[in-house]
């Protein structure tokens, strides 16, 4: 893999490009000559106000069609999490041409690991309440918070952020369900989508066991890592140890 090749960056489920924090700037400083960019899926971000699809597959068109439309010279690494992460595999499944590399964080795929893995049964109450109950917006993003980080500094310094952003660009109920749903339906390949990919996991993640990456990555013989401390949003509890995995990884490639 060649370091300038372009990162391309896919969050999860209603979040958008900035809830990314720095991490793509310092994913620049730490691969020089490598342009990062954070893809935002239809009906988050600056997307909002467009529906979103109804599956994981049209989703990953999307990417493929985004990347020609913004001219980005491939093809491409892509670093995602969540329901990123699955847009990812089935971007590489469809448009082989487009990626060389993966970096798939705290993911879970159908048929690899039961319901109860893919969300764990305690936020269940969680996720109902908040979709279907008139919640304000700093319980949502504050339950979100709690849900997805364990090591943040200044909780309240990013909840602060993510209201803004939801101020600017508010996801729809409607659009947050069909991003649930078409994460529900996905099912994975059997073999790897493509020949190199990382996998990364935190221990503590409350909302995906961490054991289904960990099946992932024995079904594709893929290389994976564990955070012992970290929780979903494993970029914004620990970004400095991902950066150091995606380090030794690549250069593992190129040597």
């Amino acid at each position: 893999m060649k370091p300038g090749q372009p990162w391309i960056l896919l969050r999860g489920l209603t979040r958008e490009a900035r809830h990314w924090g720095d991490f793509p700037r310092r994913l620049g400083e730490a691969f020089a000559g490598a342009p990062v960019i954070s893809l935002d899926l239809p009906g988050n971000g600056k997307l909002n106000a467009r529906p979103s699809p109804a599956s994981v597959e049209d989703m990953a068109d999307f990417c493929h069609a985004e990347v020609a439309r913004q001219r980005i010279a491939g093809p491409c690494r892509v670093l995602a999490m969540s329901l990123g992460a699955m847009v990812a595999v089935s971007w590489a499944q469809r448009h082989p041409q487009d990626l060389t590399a993966a970096v798939l964080i705290n993911t879970s795929l159908q048929p690899f690991s039961p319901f109860f893995q893919r969300l764990r049964p305690a936020n269940y109450a969680r996720l109902l309440r908040l979709f279907a109950l008139p919640v304000s917006a700093r319980e949502v993003e504050a339950e979100i918070l709690r849900m997805t980080t364990r090591l943040v500094a200044d909780p309240d310094v990013v909840i602060a952020q993510w209201l803004q952003w939801r101020r600017e660009n508010p996801v729809s109920r409607q659009n947050a369900l069909r991003q649930l749903m078409a994460a529900v339906r996905y099912r994975a390949p059997s073999a790897p989508p493509l020949e190199r990919l990382l996998l990364l996991t935190s221990e503590r993640d409350a909302l995906v066991h961490a054991s289904c990456t960990l099946r992932l990555a024995r079904q594709w013989g893929a290389p994976v890592a564990v955070h012992p401390r970290a929780g979903h949003d494993l970029v914004l509890d620990d970004a400095a140890w991902v950066l150091a995995h995606l380090r030794r990884w690549l250069e593992g490639a190129r040597s």
